[in-house]
């Protein structure tokens, strides 16, 4: 931010295949990397230098804040592509710490953030050529007809919220311990910056609770009883991109993080994080274990039925609650009330601001592009007659 606002509207009309490879993947392959580069080779960077604090500063308002606008979108791929942006405010604070755990952690969230973006937004794409459309208020219930889509959404969104054990836990957790580090020269504003990046991952979360919730699960509308899972060459590549998202999560000491992030800031491996995934992933699985197990003894064999209660509804969407709407109350809040109404008259869009600038001086040329053709001659005309007098002149 404030550069971001390209991205929500791209998403309305672009491809996911392109959301997916621009700004879920290259952007952040290239951009931030290009970042990393120039902090390290450019700058000497110092722990609450003016530069660094200017990052931090950066990323943790591009977390928020976009993370904020995430929250009451009512379309899957503007959602997403909010989520797309909030993320590039952890790299931005990882590399700020000038901590060597806390650069690897957002080098590190840089691979994991291509992974399960372009997951989530291949996802998204299944959804709406099965579906036809990516409004969260038509959609839902579609986990029974698309498991395959489904699984592989909720591992992403997982991954994305920072839950462990998926990747995007473990460059997160990096990211917190660099941002601790960056403490110890008597830094009281660190705490800032750790609330930032945790609340961040909170509202990340709730989110896509709201999301899961709208588009797969729920009730279903009538209009997709004949969805089925998308074929095998859309469901192969997301299933391809949530095996990765455990995979560099689980094994996250052992594959990419001495093989891709070390070597790129010079750290030992034993230097890169206290999270041990390995036994945190057993202690899941077994917890998980237990839980099933209580869930089995304890259920009750019997369930009550009644007739359902008739007041007034359509019946064609009686007992379908939408998920779109958990979250419309922030907006009654006076401060982000005003935030999501700048918002949405492009307060913070650079690019609207700067054509509204411009515009005295675009609406004069407007108004002599016409498109008379003796008019453009004449200007011709005219400027050739200053050109020869400046000649003249000098």
């Amino acid at each position: 931010m404030p550069f971001h606002t390209w991205i929500p509207d791209a998403a309305i009309d672009a491809p996911v295949t392109v959301m997916a490879f621009i700004p879920g993947a290259l952007e952040k392959l290239l951009g931030i990397y290009l970042l990393v580069r120039i902090a390290l080779d450019f700058y000497k960077l110092e722990i609450n230098s003016p530069f660094c604090i200017t990052m931090m500063v950066i990323g943790a308002a591009t977390i928020v804040l976009a993370v904020f606008m995430a929250l009451i979108q009512k379309d899957l791929k503007r959602l997403l592509s909010y989520h797309a942006v909030s993320q590039v405010g952890y790299m931005m604070l990882g590399i700020g710490t000038a901590e060597p755990i806390g650069i690897a952690g957002g080098i590190f969230h840089m691979f994991n953030n291509a992974i399960y973006k372009s997951c989530l937004f291949l996802s998204s794409g299944n959804v709406e050529k099965r579906t036809g459309t990516t409004d969260l208020a038509k959609l839902g219930g579609l986990a029974k007809f698309m498991p395959v889509t489904f699984v592989c959404f909720l591992v992403a969104s997982l991954s994305i919220s920072g839950i462990p054990p998926f990747n995007g836990f473990v460059s997160k957790w990096m990211i917190y311990q660099g941002i601790i580090e960056s403490a110890r020269p008597k830094n009281p504003v660190w705490i800032v910056w750790l609330t930032a990046a945790m609340f961040g991952s909170a509202l990340t979360i709730a989110s896509f609770m709201k999301l899961l919730h709208a588009v797969f699960l729920g009730r279903s509308s009538r209009d997709f009883s004949h969805v089925k899972e998308a074929g095998l060459m859309m469901a192969l590549p997301v299933a391809a991109l949530a095996i990765i998202c455990i995979v560099f999560g689980v094994f996250a000491f052992v594959l990419p993080l001495p093989f891709i992030v070390a070597p790129a800031v010079g750290l030992a491996i034993a230097y890169l994080g206290s999270w041990k995934p390995i036994a945190a992933t057993v202690v899941i699985l077994i917890g998980i274990a237990l839980g099933l197990v209580a869930y089995a003894l304890l259920r009750s064999a019997k369930f009550r039925s009644s007739t359902t209660f008739v007041g007034g509804e359509d019946p064609a969407t009686l007992g379908r609650i939408s998920g779109i709407d958990f979250y419309d109350t922030i907006k009654e809040i006076k401060p982000l009330g005003a935030l999501y109404k700048r918002e949405d008259e492009e307060g913070f869009d650079l690019y609207a601001l700067g054509r509204k600038a411009i515009r005295p001086f675009t609406k004069i040329l407007q108004e002599l592009h016409n498109g008379i053709l003796p008019t453009y001659m004449v200007w011709c005309l005219l400027g050739m007659v200053v050109m020869f007098l400046f000649l003249f002149i000098r």
